[in-house]
C-alpha cells in the first residue's frame, strides 16, 4: 500500500498560517496543523506524519486508531477512551485531547475531502505550495531528482567561472 502524506517544504513556508485556518474550517474549529517559527530563521508547519510504523496505532488499547486505504492514520471516536497513550508515544506530540468530548483528536488528512477526490484543505490552501500531498516515496524521489539537477547545474556554472588572482 502506498503511504500518502503531507510533505512540508520548510524553505517555502512563509508563516502565513493559511493551513491552520483551512484545517480549522474543515474540522469544526480544531486545527491539526500548527506553524512554528524556528529561531527567527525559518517557519515550519507541524502536523501528523501518518508514520509508516505509527506508535500511536500500536499503543492504542481500544484500536481506535487505524489506517485507511491511503495509509492515513485515522481515529474512530466511538472507540476512543481518551487515555492519552497515543499522544504520549507520538514522536511529534500530535494527538491532542478534546477537553469537551474527552477523546483524542488528530489529523485525518481530510478524509472527507479525499473521498471526494480533493486534496487535504491545508495543501489546497497553501499559497506557496510548501505543503505537498502524495505518496511519500514518490515525493522524496522527485525532491532528490530536483536536488541532483540543481547540483549538476551549479557544477556546470562553476566550471565556466574563471579563477583569477590565485
Amino acid at each position: 500500500m502506498a503511504r500518502k502524506t503531507v510533505f512540508i517544504d520548510f524553505s517555502k513556508c512563509i508563516e502565513c498560517r493559511a493551513c491552520e485556518v483551512a484545517c480549522e474550517r474543515e474540522h469544526s474549529g480544531m486545527s491539526f496543523i500548527s506553524v512554528f517559527e524556528w529561531q527567527e530563521m525559518a517557519a515550519m508547519a507541524l502536523n501528523c506524519r501518518h508514520c509508516e510504523k505509527a506508535p500511536c496505532v500500536e499503543v492504542c488499547p481500544t484500536n481506535a486508531l487505524y489506517r485507511d486505504k491511503d495509509g492515513a492514520v485515522l481515529l474512530a471516536p466511538q472507540k476512543c477512551i481518551g487515555c492519552l497513550m497515543c499522544g504520549i508515544v507520538c514522536p511529534f506530540g500530535i494527538p491532542e485531547l478534546d477537553l469537551i468530548n474527552k477523546i483524542m483528536g488528530k489529523c485525518d488528512l481530510c478524509a472527507h475531502r479525499r473521498a471526494e477526490g480533493k486534496l487535504p484543505a491545508c495543501v489546497e490552501t497553501c499559497p506557496t505550495d510548501a505543503l505537498i500531498y502524495g505518496d511519500f516515496n514518490e515525493i522524496v524521489k522527485k525532491r532528490r531528482e530536483k536536488f541532483t539537477e540543481k547540483t549538476i547545474e551549479l557544477a556546470k556554472t562553476a566550471e565556466r567561472i574563471p579563477l583569477t588572482g590565485v
